[in-house]
């Protein structure tokens, strides 16, 4: 511990804190545009400056470490002149179009601004012509409104690991732009959304599909279908000033339906299906030979990385779809057919807390296994609030709703899905009933929980140790891969049976289409959000769900049956890392 002064207070903290954290502390806010808890301080904007008493010598905060005796100043006259002025010249290289920006309202640089009581700036305006790059099925780039903060690329390149985001030119030409300079598209990119979610300004964002989902819902000739993911429910709240984790699944039942959606589903419902196919598979794989470990398939932002990085692994993974695409499958098979809907009428829309689901629902032909693209529209959780406040729908103050029948009811491993180690833990409760015939007496896996970048922990199936790891934030799996690939290549038994990953910090709460400002501390009540579901939920393995019984016994006969191979299950094939 050391002891320091800030703004003449008094104050002892551990020694290798930056000042930036000290002063938070003692309540003292540092203005900081470059800074996110999420990454490692690069002092690049230069507003978050301090002074030690005594000496002219200005200091960035957010990458200076305290130390014994140090007394720091971090607002007087000076100091804020100078962040203002830093602040002016960042606006005198940024568009002046604030009312048509995506971030609008919600913007870093705006707070700054309105902060420092900004009305004119005193520099003359050099704005660079940069077109805007949608060449991306789930990200749009526009460089105009980059501040050169460098968030997006720490993200993709240290958090990530994908590479797909960099600096190009120096000085004033200075600027980002995808890997060597080529289309969004066209790059390594696994549309994961975190550059966008991490971006403080409009530079990186969704694409937004709403203007699709609106003319839909205003067609009469049109069935639309809405699914939720199990993440939305825990975050969609924020948007209308709610904690982060705060459930509000059935008020968003009767969102979705004011807004005019005929049929209201939960993904939740698919991921209870997910789980009896992949845990069938991986309970064959184990019985009755296979590539071990079975690697989970549901994240797509993993499987773009692993058809590009990683394709030794193709034959490891789960050909079990995605819960979303699953979903997208029943809707205009099963429920058509039972609900007497014409599936060339349905429009099925996805409501999910990923950029990337937007590419999945054309990643190849099986995504078209009913005859039709299976998911015609997939949303994000921002996407959603903003059609939600479009049409005047108080949404907290809504009647609580259910969701329709037979493809809504879940159970509690189904809404488990939206946390890293989830999907795992869901896996597990089922496959020991598939193996033992019996229920487990605790379901609660907590080995499996946390936000720890690879957990590792071994399951008793019936007297067989089945060794895990479940990782999350894409630069975490490499060195989970790596083990693998290792003891592969000397001929030795692989270190894992069973791995799931997922690409985003914290899983799918963390996802790159959910509302601006995660951290850690928002991970984590979103998921004691997902994990309260569970708890309070009536069934809690998806084997035990009579709705998933129901669809079995109805139509698709059994797990990994030839008709649930037709529908629910997809193939890999080796992606180039660039297209052109």
């Amino acid at each position: 511990m050391v002891n320091i002064k800030v703004n003449g207070v008094p104050l002892q903290v551990e020694e290798g804190t930056t000042i930036l954290d000290a002063a938070k502390k003692i309540n003292i806010k540092i203005p900081t545009l470059c800074y996110n808890p999420d990454l490692h301080p690069w002092a690049a904007c230069g507003i978050c400056i301090v002074r030690m008493e005594g000496s002219p010598k200005m200091v960035r905060a957010c990458c200076t470490p305290v130390s014994e005796g140090m007394a720091i100043v971090t607002h007087d006259p000076e100091i804020i002149k100078v962040r203002r002025t830093v602040v002016e010249l960042i606006l005198s290289n940024h568009p002046n179009d604030c009312l048509q920006c995506p971030r609008n309202g919600n913007c870093e640089l705006q707070r700054l601004a309105a902060e420092f009581g900004i009305r004119q700036v005193p520099y003359q305006s050099i704005v660079k012509d940069l077109p805007i790059d949608d060449s991306n099925p789930a990200i749009v780039l526009n460089p105009e409104k980059c501040v050169r903060c460098g968030r997006c690329v720490k993200v993709c390149q240290d958090m990530q690991n994908v590479w797909a985001i960099e600096f190009l030119g120096r000085g004033i030409n200075g600027r980002i732009a995808s890997a060597a300079d080529v289309p969004l598209g066209d790059s390594p990119c696994i549309k994961c959304g975190q550059c966008a979610a991490h971006c403080p300004v409009g530079a990186i964002y969704e694409r937004d599909d709403t203007t699709k989902v609106w003319a839909a819902l205003q067609n009469p000739n049109v069935h639309p279908v809405v699914q939720i993911a199990p993440a939305v429910r825990v975050a969609l709240g924020e948007e209308f000033g709610l904690e982060p984790g705060t459930i509000i699944t059935k008020k968003i039942y009767a969102a979705l339906r004011r807004l005019g959606f005929k049929t209201v589903f939960d993904t939740n419902f698919s991921a209870d299906l997910t789980i009896m196919e992949e845990g069938t598979e991986l309970v064959k794989r184990l019985t009755q030979g296979g590539d071990i470990p079975l690697i989970t398939s549901c994240c797509p932002a993993w499987v773009d990385y692993m058809e590009k990085y990683y394709t030794d692994f193709i034959p490891n993974f789960s050909t079990a779809k995605s819960p979303q695409q699953m979903m997208g499958a029943m809707i205009k098979t099963y429920w058509a057919q039972k609900a007497g809907v014409d599936p060339a009428k349905i429009f099925s829309v996805s409501v999910m807390p990923c950029t990337a689901k937007k590419w999945e629902t054309t990643r190849n032909d099986d995504m078209r296994s009913s005859g039709y693209q299976d998911v015609d529209v997939s949303i994000t959780t921002r996407e959603l609030a903003r059609m939600i406040k479009q049409a005047g729908i108080d949404i907290l103050n809504l009647p609580d709703e259910e969701a329709d029948s037979p493809l809504g009811p879940y159970t509690g491993a189904g809404t488990i899905f939206g946390a890293t180690g989830g999907v795992m833990e869901a896996a597990v409760r089922t496959a020991y009933y598939l193996v033992t015939k019996k229920e487990l007496g605790d379901v609660n896996f907590v080995a499996a929980r946390g936000l720890k970048g690879v957990k590792e922990a071994e399951v008793d199936l019936d007297g067989k140790k089945i060794r895990i790891a479940v990782a999350h934030q894409m630069g975490n799996i490499a060195a989970v891969l790596d083990k693998i690939r290792e003891a592969r290549e000397a001929g030795k038994e692989p270190p894992y049976h069973f791995v799931e990953v997922m690409a985003c910090r914290g899983g799918c709460i963390g996802g790159g289409g959910q509302p601006y400002g995660c951290t850690d501390e928002v991970r984590a009540k979103r998921i004691s959000g997902i994990y309260h579901d569970d708890e309070k939920s009536t069934y809690r393995c998806s084997h035990q769900n009579p709705y998933i019984k129901q669809v079995y016994d109805e139509f698709l006969g059994e797990p990994n049956s030839h008709k649930a191979h037709e529908l629910l299950h997809t193939h890999y094939v080796a992606r180039p890392l660039y297209l052109k």
